[in-house]
């Protein structure tokens, strides 16, 4: 039986999502996402921001891992964690979750190993100043790839 909760039904048998708030550009699509599938909405981030309220918001102390961390310790499987810290990626596959960015690319145990090779190299150009450029701008392609791979990471884990 569903256990009302806001605007939104918690369903039983649906995933917990996870969002690594404090630079996610999908909040609303999480949201909307939850809605209709009865899935439960952790937003967890370093400073306050506004949340429907049928979401638990969860502020974190300030540090480059607080947020990450409390995930992390909390995540299990069948849980979607909505990142693009490709290590709290790597935690949450480890944890038995599914992890997706915010442009929809799922992070799979497959492809972890790569993302986090590519980080690193990224990381010690950077330390040479090298490789300043950031990330392209994030597009309404984007959004629409991260809402329909959302819908299919929740299918799946129900199914599982």
């Amino acid at each position: 039986m569903p256990r009302r909760a806001g605007a939104l039904f918690v369903l039983s048998g649906a995933p917990t999502i996870f969002v690594d708030a404090d630079a996610c550009p999908v909040k609303e699509e999480v949201y909307k996402v939850a809605r209709r599938t009865g899935c439960k909405v952790f937003v967890v981030a370093n400073a306050f921001m506004r949340t429907p309220p049928n979401v638990e918001f969860v502020v974190v102390d300030s540090g480059p891992d607080a947020a990450d961390d409390w995930i992390a310790e909390r995540v299990k499987p069948r849980d979607i964690v909505i990142t693009n810290d490709i290590p709290l990626a790597d935690r949450a596959l480890k944890a038995g979750a599914s992890a997706l960015g915010a442009t929809g690319k799922a992070f799979t145990t497959a492809s972890i190993g790569a993302a986090l090779a590519q980080r690193e190299l990224m990381e010690h150009l950077r330390s040479f100043g090298e490789g300043q450029g950031g990330p392209k701008p994030f597009s309404a392609a984007d959004r629409s790839r991260f809402l329909s791979a959302l819908d299919a990471a929740v299918m799946k884990a129900k199914r599982r």
